[in-house]
């Protein structure tokens, strides 16, 4: 097993967890907005264990606001980890899962958030949009070539991890200045909301268990939260009928 992560003490300890419960572990201290890092944890792989059979590209963070307040270091930053780092890892790993001739496995991270949007935040939304693309279209790519190689997408909406304090490993020349950020009426108000729903959410291990099981059925959309298909419902009618976009989730300037 491998594991790649920006957070050294975080990875640390998940290394540490796993090889106490009998597992083999490489990690790899990895910033996947940059090429060079995945290539480096490509190629560190191959060395220790010859091959790859399942990827799963799972960096994400959340920040910015709407499309005209986020700064252009917000946009950066989101987009960087959370769209640049899967095409990085598809683009990197893909070849040699398919070059190995054998059966494997591309997960995709996205989230509910690219499948039905609101006003903010914006970057995390347009990330996520592109990352559903992104494996759809690599989805269509591998059924074309014939491959053994399966590709699904994970689209959770609230699962408690810390991704409410990504600003924890932002980096320094991506951070805006206090007179940069420009916060809505109610921004406090509604990040205590999204808190409390992440704190609340699915485990970590009820998501994994469904990852598994999609993997093992060659599922392609993997949803986590049934009870909010129906705002992916209201989406596509929108699309199908030629109607404005529904308005289905609370924007930044909805009166509190």
């Amino acid at each position: 097993m491998v594991l790649a992560d920006i957070d050294a003490e975080a990875l640390a300890l998940a290394e540490a967890d796993l090889a106490a419960a009998g597992s083999e572990v490489l990690a790899v201290r990895t910033n996947v907005t940059k090429l060079e890092d995945i290539e480096a944890l490509a190629n560190k792989t191959m060395a220790v264990f010859g091959g790859v059979h399942l990827l799963v590209n799972n960096a994400g963070v959340g920040g910015g606001s709407s499309v005209l307040d986020s700064t252009i270091k917000d946009w950066e930053w989101v987009i960087g980890v959370d769209l640049w780092s899967v095409i990085y890892g598809v683009k990197v790993f893909g070849p040699i899962m398919l070059a190995q001739g054998e059966e494997g496995h591309i997960v995709n991270t996205a989230s509910i958030a690219g499948l039905f949007t609101g006003p903010s935040p914006a970057p995390y939304t347009v990330a996520k949009c592109g990352v559903v693309g992104l494996s759809e279209s690599l989805y269509h790519e591998l059924a074309y070539k014939g491959a053994r190689v399966g590709v699904s997408v994970l689209s959770p909406a609230f699962v408690k991890t810390d991704i409410i304090d990504s600003e924890r490993n932002r980096p320094q020349d991506l951070c805006n200045r206090p007179e940069e950020e420009i916060r809505p009426p109610n921004y406090e108000m509604m990040h205590q909301i999204f808190k409390q729903m992440i704190e609340s959410g699915l485990g970590c291990d009820v998501v994994a268990e469904k990852v598994f099981s999609a993997v093992s059925e060659g599922k392609f959309y993997i949803l986590t939260h049934p009870d909010l298909n129906g705002f992916i419902k209201t989406r596509m009618e929108d699309l199908l009928t030629g109607r404005n976009p529904t308005s289905i989730i609370p924007g930044p300037y909805q009166a509190s």
